[in-house]
């Protein structure tokens, strides 16, 4: 496998690490739960006390007497690894989770079964014993009696981290850490048939999370006053764009939406927030980079999406919130990556990949290596760091999570900066696509903590891309098969982009005939990008129903242009004119499309040539096509509408011409007609013959000739006005007569 560049890859093996284990549940030599809600200040400094609070619940069905509350600071912790083993520790072990502090603890004197009530411990840092720094293990305990253990004993334990640094360091780990603003699909390719275009939502959900107390209203606002980099999908302001005019929300009543003003705030809002912030912009509606390397790749076009969602993404930024956006850079799902998956990420011009620290897993180092890393072909990996990353996952509205994500991740940020002090090393954390509100508040604490610290030093992800990387980090893109399956199983499948690549060439074959087709390209075009969105994944089924929407509403446009049926039409005689309407109920005019009789009997019908049409919005237009019968009978007549490329549009639309025989009646008629014409001719040679033999015997006598002469004059003009018509100039009557055809059906035609 090569990079798009030509440029070979080194594959290797993807691991993932396992979700964070579940607290364990108080057992019989536990009975107590206790849980730390808070710990204040988070990274003390030498002069502080330390607050710890939290909540104490008998979960046993005897009452716990005689007891106390107590702080353990257990030895500083040597490594990362050992930071993840603090945390899966379930009971007291009292080497390891070291003596209690003397003089530091709140008395209980009994707490009944069932039953729960705070507590509150505060220690003087001077009192803890801290002297190297580094990471403490700190538990707080209940000690106390039971009914049948009448001796004290620990009776529940909960643990949290307390980092510990007397000084700043010299050299200051770099830290980078992305702010995603990202939400699922909301807008439909369906727009008004007024001139705006008023846009239809699916739902109107986006206005709770762009209001205030909103999960996008509040990440706007923690974002702005934090060291981050915002990284933003570029339809989410499309889509909140279109909600500050008149919009419509899917339905069947199709409600106007109400949050225009919402809408506007969050946008003003987000405008102020990004000021002084760097500013990356996926490509339009997020795609799933993963499930294209795996599935769209067979489909020829599906690649294609990539470079216009790149440069749409720049545009919308730009356009709605004023700042030129990085677009360099793309972000797969999870991080997770392989030989594939950068195949794809980069073929669109976007040459840093953010990936993940499970994904390229440098297990022989004994240190945190830089992010950055030259993947080859001008391409680098942005490895963020895993457990810094997923420390904000799971249920964050638990103060008690909350609290320890929360010290585990300045734990963690620390323990980097420990490892290797003398090198500084640059650091880029990658949360959760879309943090819920109590994750993204999590965040923002732990951040608001760690920049108080003074360990790290916050960077933009543009200086991260550009860090010296470590020549000893992994550079091993992992092949193909190492991809995680649980994630694979979550992806479109192949015939999801097959239905894309349709719908995209059903819209280039309906554009073409349009007089204004960027009233459709636009939001179809981009209707099409979120059908790729890696919002999608885990929702199977709105993902098929919205792909089927899109399609639906496409040809139901295009069906807006089609031929007026027609049952039968009759020809008497050789000659005639057929007509054939095409209704045109867009708004718009049509143009560009070809419509073409084909005659089942050529040889008795000639129905022919093809005729370019042109129809206004909201009109219906007849073209009329000369045809010649050559024999009597039936002949089936199909019309059809073509594109400029040949292409047939709409239906096929056939119907019945009946050609008749020349009655008895008519040909007697055009007989007559015709001797009577020739007798008229005759007379008229006659009389010009005798009147020329007469004329040399009245030269003498003028009275006479003159007399003779206007008698044959009027004798000729009685002749001529008695008599049909005898000029070969008169008009002769119709060669056939309009018929309608069989009762009930059928129509007759124009000569």
């Amino acid at each position: 496998m090569t990079l798009l560049t030509g440029v070979p890859l080194l594959v290797g093996t993807l691991q993932v690490l396992p979700a964070p284990a579940a607290k364990a549940a108080p057992t019989d030599a536990h009975p107590v739960n206790v849980t730390i809600n808070a710990m204040s200040p988070a990274a003390p400094g030498k002069d502080d006390t330390v607050t710890v609070s939290g909540t104490l619940t008998n979960d046993s069905k005897s009452s716990i007497t005689n007891a106390h509350v107590g702080l353990h600071r257990g030895s500083a912790l040597n490594d990362r690894s050992s930071i993840e083993a603090v945390t899966k520790r379930t009971g007291y072990l009292p080497g390891a989770d070291g003596k209690e502090v003397d003089n530091h603890t709140e008395k209980i004197d009994k707490l009944d079964p069932g039953a729960s009530r705070p507590f509150t411990v505060n220690v003087p840092v001077k009192d803890l014993g801290l002297s190297d720094d580094g990471v403490y293990p700190l538990g707080v305990t209940l000690s106390g009696h039971t009914a049948s253990s009448p001796y004290d004993q620990v009776l529940g334990i909960d643990r949290t981290f307390l980092p510990w640094q007397g000084a700043a360091p010299a050299k200051k780990t770099q830290l980078t850490y992305l702010w995603p603003l990202i939400s699922t699909t909301h807008l439909t390719a369906e727009t008004g048939a007024d001139a705006q275009q008023t846009p239809v939502f699916r739902n109107d959900d986006l206005a709770a999370e762009i209001a205030d107390g909103g999960r996008l209203q509040k990440m706007v606002e923690l974002g702005k006053n934090l060291p981050v980099t915002f990284v933003i999908d570029p339809d989410l302001l499309a889509t909140v764009d279109a909600m500050t005019k008149p919009y419509r929300v899917h339905g069947p009543d199709g409600p106007m939406g109400k949050n225009q003003a919402v809408a506007k705030q969050w946008l003003n809002d987000l405008e102020n927030a990004v000021k002084g912030h760097e500013v990356v912009a996926l490509p339009f509606g997020d795609p799933d980079l993963a499930s294209l390397a795996h599935h769209g790749k067979s489909v020829p076009s599906s690649l294609s999406h990539l470079g216009p969602a790149t440069e749409l993404a720049s545009k919308a930024v730009d356009t709605i919130l004023g700042v030129k956006p990085r677009t360099d850079f793309t972000w797969p799902v999870n991080g997770a990556i392989d030989s594939s998956v950068v195949d794809v990420a980069t073929s669109a011009g976007a040459h840093n990949v953010i990936t993940r620290s499970d994904s390229l897993r440098d297990n022989s180092l004994p240190y945190t290596p830089t992010a950055a890393r030259p993947i080859g072909g001008g391409n680098t990996a942005i490895v963020t760091d895993t457990q810094l990353s997923r420390a904000f996952e799971g249920d964050m509205s638990k103060s008690g999570n909350a609290s320890l994500a929360i010290q585990e991740f300045l734990a963690e940020a620390q323990m980097i900066g420990l490892e290797n002090p003398e090198q500084q090393r640059s650091i880029v954390v990658a949360p959760q696509r879309m943090p819920s509100l109590s994750q993204a508040q999590a965040m923002a604490g732990a951040l608001r903590n760690l920049e108080s610290a003074g360990w790290v030093q916050p960077t933009k992800l543009g200086d991260a891309a550009k860090a010296k990387p470590d020549p000893d980090a992994n550079r091993q893109i992992p092949a193909r098969s190492a991809y995680p399956s649980w994630l694979r199983r979550e992806e479109l499948p192949g015939d999801a982009f097959q239905q894309i690549e349709d719908t995209q060439t059903a819209l280039a074959d309906f554009q073409v005939v349009l007089a204004q087709p960027e009233r459709v390209v636009t939001p179809f075009g981009n209707a099409i990008m979120r059908e790729m969105s890696t919002s999608w994944r885990g929702d199977t089924k709105g993902a098929a129903a919205f792909r089927a929407s899109v399609r639906g509403y496409l040809d139901g446009l295009s069906k807006k242009v089609h031929l007026i049926p027609k049952s039968e039409a009759t020809l008497s005689g050789r000659s005639a004119t057929i007509p054939v309407t095409v209704q045109n109920n867009l708004l718009q005019g049509v143009k560009g499309l070809t419509l073409k009789l084909t005659s089942s009997q050529p040889n008795r019908l000639d129905v022919g040539k093809s005729q370019l049409i042109k129809v206004d919005g909201g009109h219906s237009q007849s073209f009329k096509f000369e045809t010649t019968a050559n024999a009597n009978g039936l002949a089936w007549v199909t019309a059809q509408l073509y594109t400029s490329d040949g292409k047939p549009y709409g239906e096929p639309m056939t119907f019945r011409v009946n050609v008749t025989e020349i009655t008895a009646t008519v040909m007697l008629v055009i007989a007559g007609g015709v001797l009577l014409l020739v007798l008229a001719g005759v007379r008229i040679y006659l009389q010009r013959k005798r009147a020329a033999a007469e004329d040399p015997e009245d030269e003498g006598n003028g009275e006479d000739n003159g007399g003779s002469a206007a008698e044959d004059k009027d004798g000729e003009d009685g002749d001529t006005a008695g008599g049909g018509p005898e000029q070969p100039s008169d008009p002769a009557p119709d060669t056939g007569s309009e018929k309608s055809g069989p009762s009930g059906s059928g129509e007759k035609v124009d000569r």
